[in-house]
C-alpha cells in the first residue's frame, strides 16, 4: 500500500509544482515538459510487466531492492545540475516507480483472507482520490514554505519503509524458472515500447500542436506500428504473455470502456477545477489546496466505508451507476460557472466529486475482479495498467487541447463583437483611459487596451471551461450507457449478500 500511495502522490506532486521545479533547475518551458514525459513515459515502460515479474521472480525481489535504490535517487536529485542527468535520474526513477503500483491487487488476492480483500481494494482505490486532491496542499506547502526539495525528499523517507516491510512481511519465493524459460520477451518488449511512444506522442501533442510536429507524428505512427505488431505477436506465440483473449468477455470489455469514460469523467476533478483557479481565479495550488483538501479528501473518509457497505448489499452496476451519476451532476453544476465564481462557490462540485470517485472507481476494480478469470489475471493486468498510467495522462492532455482551442474559438467570436470605432468600445475605453491616466491620454488608452484584451481573454477561458465541464457530463452519460449493458457478475467473494442464488 505505501508503494501504491508514493507512486500516486508522486505523479500529483510533480504535475502540481512542474512549474516551481523548472524555475529550481533553471529549465526552459520545453525541458520541463520533456522532463515530466520522461518521468510518466518510464513508468508506462515497465508497468504492464511487473504483475508477471512478480509472478516469476516472487515480490520481495520486485520491491526490497528497487525500494532502496528509488529512495537513493529521490535524495539525490535535488542535487543535480545538468539537465541531461537530471533527465537520465527521473527515467531511472519513473523505471522504479512503476514497479511498485502493478504488484498491489495480486499480494491482497495471494496474502489476506477473502474476508478482507474488499477493505483491502477499497484502501488501494482510496489512494487515487485522496492524493489528487491532497496533493495540491502538500506541493503548495512544499514550494512556498519547507522548500521544494521536498517533493523528492518525502520519498526518500518513506520507501525503505516498504521495503523493510516487504522484506519482513512478503515470504521468500523461488524463482518460478518453467515461466521465465517460457517468458514472451518479444512481446513484452514491443507491448511497453509502443505504449511509451504512443503516450510521448500523445502528451508531446498538446505542447508541440499535433500533426505539425515531426516528433509527434514520429512517435505515434511507430507506437501504432509496434501495436500492431504485438498484437501479431500475441496471435503467433505459443506461450503469449497478455493473450488479447482476456477481452473477449463481454462484462471485461465494457469494464474496460466504462473505464475510459471514468477517466474522461474525472478531469472535471483533476483538471478543470484547480485550473479554472489558477487561470481565471489567479490563485496559485496552496490557495486552492484547502478546497480540495476539505470538500474533496475529508469526505472520501466516510464515502469509502459507506462505498464498500454498499457492495456487500447490492448489485455492483448499481454502485458504479451513482458514481457516474455524482460525476454527471458535478459537471452540470460546473457548467454553470461565471467569471466570478471562487471557492466558495466549488463546494458542491467538488463534494459530488468526491462521491463520484468514491463509488465509481472501487466499483470499477472490484467489478473486474470479479467477472476475471484467474488463470488470466496477468494478462489482464498488462491492460489495466495502460489505462491506470496512460489513460488519466493522455485524458490530461486531450482536454488540454480541447481547452486551448475552445479558448481561441471564443476569444474569436467575442473579438467579433469589440470592433474599432464601435461606440461601445470606444466609450469603454476612453473611460478607463481618463482612470489609468489622467495625465498621460496615450499611456492610460495603451492601459486601456490591455485591459480591455485581457477582460476578453478571460471570458474566453471561462467559456472554454464551461465546455469542458459539458464534455465530462457527456463522457459520464457515456459511462452510465455502458453499464445498462453490462450483465450480473458471476457468484464469487463479492457477491452481495442476499443475491447468491
Amino acid at each position: 500500500m505505501i508503494g501504491s500511495y508514493i507512486a500516486s502522490f508522486d505523479s500529483r506532486l510533480f504535475s502540481i509544482g512542474l512549474a516551481d521545479l523548472r524555475g529550481a533547475f533553471s529549465l526552459g518551458f520545453d525541458e520541463g515538459a520533456w522532463l515530466a514525459t520522461a518521468a510518466f513515459g518510464a513508468q508506462i515502460l515497465i508497468a504492464p510487466a511487473v504483475s508477471w515479474l512478480a509472478t516469476v521472480f516472487g515480490v520481495r525481489r520486485i520491491f526490497v531492492v528497487p525500494s532502496l535504490l528509488y529512495a537513493s535517487v529521490s535524495l539525490f536529485i535535488p542535487f543535480v545540475g545538468n539537465y541531461e542527468a537530471l533527465l537520465a535520474l527521473h527515467v531511472a526513477r519513473g523505471l522504479l516507480l512503476g514497479l511498485f503500483v502493478p504488484a498491489t491487487v495480486m499480494i491482497i488476492f495471494r496474502n489476506l483472507p477473502m474476508s478482507w480483500w474488499l477493505p483491502a481494494i477499497a484502501l488501494y482505490a482510496f489512494r487515487t482520490p485522496f492524493s489528487l486532491n491532497t496533493g495540491v496542499s502538500l506541493g503548495g506547502f512544499y514550494a512556498q514554505t519547507i522548500g521544494w526539495q521536498w517533493m523528492y525528499w518525502q520519498d526518500a523517507l518513506i520507501a525503505p519503509l516498504m521495503g523493510v516491510f516487504m522484506y519482513l512481511g512478503a515470504p521468500h519465493e523461488r524463482v518460478n524458472r518453467e515461466l521465465l524459460f517460457k517468458a514472451d520477451w518479444g512481446g513484452m518488449l514491443l507491448f511497453g515500447t509502443s505504449l511509451t511512444l504512443l503516450y510521448v506522442g500523445l502528451d508531446q501533442g498538446y505542447r508541440l500542436n499535433w500533426l505539425e510536429s515531426g516528433i509527434v507524428v514520429a512517435t505515434l505512427c511507430g507506437g501504432g506500428a509496434l501495436m500492431l505488431t504485438f498484437f501479431l505477436n500475441e496471435a503467433l506465440v505459443s506461450e503469449p504473455w497478455a493473450s488479447t483473449t482476456v477481452l473477449a468477455s463481454r462484462n471485461i470489455s465494457l469494464m474496460l470502456i466504462a473505464t475510459i469514460f471514468f477517466t474522461l469523467t474525472c478531469i472535471s476533478n483533476t483538471t478543470l477545477v484547480p485550473n479554472f483557479l489558477a487561470t481565471v481565479g489567479q490563485l496559485r495550488p496552496e490557495q486552492t489546496g484547502s478546497l480540495l483538501l476539505f470538500y474533496g479528501t475529508l469526505p472520501l473518509f466516510v464515502l469509502m466505508p459507506v462505498c464498500v457497505f454498499l457492495l456487500r448489499r447490492i448489485d455492483k452496476r448499481f454502485v458504479m451507476m451513482l458514481g457516474f451519476s455524482a460525476f454527471a451532476a458535478a459537471s452540470l453544476l460546473g457548467a454553470t460557472l461565471s467569471s466570478d465564481w471562487r471557492l466558495d462557490d466549488f463546494v458542491p462540485v467538488v463534494l459530488l466529486q468526491s462521491i463520484g470517485y468514491s463509488f465509481t472507481f472501487l466499483t470499477v476494480i472490484v467489478f473486474a475482479v470479479a467477472n476475471l478469470n484467474p488463470t488470466r489475471a496477468t494478462a489482464f493486468s498488462a491492460y489495466v495498467q495502460v489505462l491506470r498510467l496512460g489513460g488519466t495522462q493522455i485524458g490530461v492532455a486531450l482536454m488540454g487541447t480541447y481547452l486551448r482551442v475552445r479558448e481561441q474559438t471564443h476569444s474569436n467570436l467575442l473579438g467579433q463583437h469589440l470592433g474599432s470605432g464601435d461606440e461601445t468600445v470606444t466609450l469603454t475605453l476612453n473611460a478607463w483611459a481618463s482612470k489609468f491616466s489622467a495625465d498621460d491620454m496615450d499611456l492610460g488608452y495603451a492601459r486601456a487596451l490591455s485591459a480591455l484584451s485581457s477582460a476578453t481573454q478571460k471570458q474566453a477561458y471561462v467559456l472554454a471551461y464551461l465546455d469542458g465541464f459539458r464534455l465530462t457530463f457527456w463522457m459520464a452519460i457515456l459511462g452510465l450507457v455502458t453499464i445498462v449493458f453490462m450483465a450480473r457478475s458471476p457468484a464469487g467473494p463479492f457477491t452481495p449478500k442476499g443475491t447468491e442464488a
